[in-house]
């Protein structure tokens, strides 16, 4: 290795290293302040804690705050992340291999109008999905702010374009031939989905269905437009702004409340990265 190569290699490491402490320093700050009582947190927000303990006893403040109701915002949150991802991973990929299956000028069409999903900005359509709810409540009786049902229609609606598009770049992998010899076995079509096309469909699955965990578990907008601030049904980032008020901010409480609702979803990415790795992989070469 020639002098000029070993001076790229270095600045490359460098521009990692540095790359590495800015992504990393936030999760840092979180861990060691998680465990701060709030007047520690203030005199010294970037030193060590004095006793790791007091993080037991801020799970513990966090849990059993009645006002907060964290434990009922733990489990909305499971419910609608759970009822989002089995609807957009389900029906994205029935629909994304009817496209591929189907090559008309209609099935492009349709394709490009998922695609456009993935263009329009989330912001412009925020509060015409507010208004569009309340129509449809006041026009069938079916109320969709404030609810479960109404979250997980408005993740389908966000999440599918995204999961269409890396379902179908991977389904376009899959021959044709193995669907031809399970018909000619008497497979039915929805049997030559769910037997044939979904076990193989098994690495982008997991791609998706973490991609869309990660964004739908740490998501704030969408709820606090949905369910409001300071309702009953409330998710885990909705009960955390609790704890930042006009004029009092509980930073001991939030750090730990942030790293309460950060660590299923690492623990969950760090089983899983080969497999997202693979499905991204499969379906952009493929």
């Amino acid at each position: 290795m020639n002098a000029k190569a070993k001076a790229v290699n270095t600045t490359l490491t460098l521009v990692t290293l540095v790359l590495f402490i800015m992504t990393i320093f936030p999760f840092f700050i979180v861990i060691i302040n998680s465990a701060k009582s709030s007047l520690e947190i203030i005199t010294d927000p970037i030193g060590l804690p004095r006793q790791w303990s007091q993080l037991l006893v801020n799970i513990k403040d966090i849990w059993n705050r009645p006002s907060i109701r964290y434990p009922s915002s733990v489990f909305t949150s499971v419910v609608i992340t759970l009822g989002s991802l089995a609807t957009i991973t389900i029906f994205s990929s029935m629909a994304a291999w009817v496209l591929v299956r189907t090559k008309t000028k209609t099935s492009t069409a349709i394709f490009l109008v998922f695609l456009s999903g993935l263009i329009i900005p989330f912001q412009v359509v925020m509060f015409p999905l507010v208004a569009f709810f309340r129509i449809i409540n006041e026009a069938t009786g079916i109320r969709m702010l404030r609810t479960y049902h109404g979250m997980i229609i408005a993740y389908i609606g966000f999440g599918v374009p995204l999961a269409v598009f890396m379902f179908h770049g991977f389904i376009k992998s899959i021959p044709l031939e193995l669907e031809e010899a399970a018909t000619i076995d008497g497979c039915s079509r929805p049997a030559v989905f769910f037997r044939i096309i979904m076990p193989i469909l098994r690495p982008i699955f997991v791609t998706v269905i973490i991609l869309n965990a990660i964004w739908i578990w740490n998501d704030f907008l969408l709820p606090a437009l949905i369910l409001g601030i300071g309702q009953d049904i409330q998710t885990v980032p909705l009960a955390i702004q609790a704890f930042a008020g006009s004029f009092v901010k509980k930073w001991d409480l939030i750090m730990t409340a942030v790293l309460m609702a950060a660590t299923p979803i690492i623990i969950g990415f760090l089983f899983v990265q080969k497999h997202i790795i693979k499905g991204m992989v499969a379906g952009s070469i493929k």
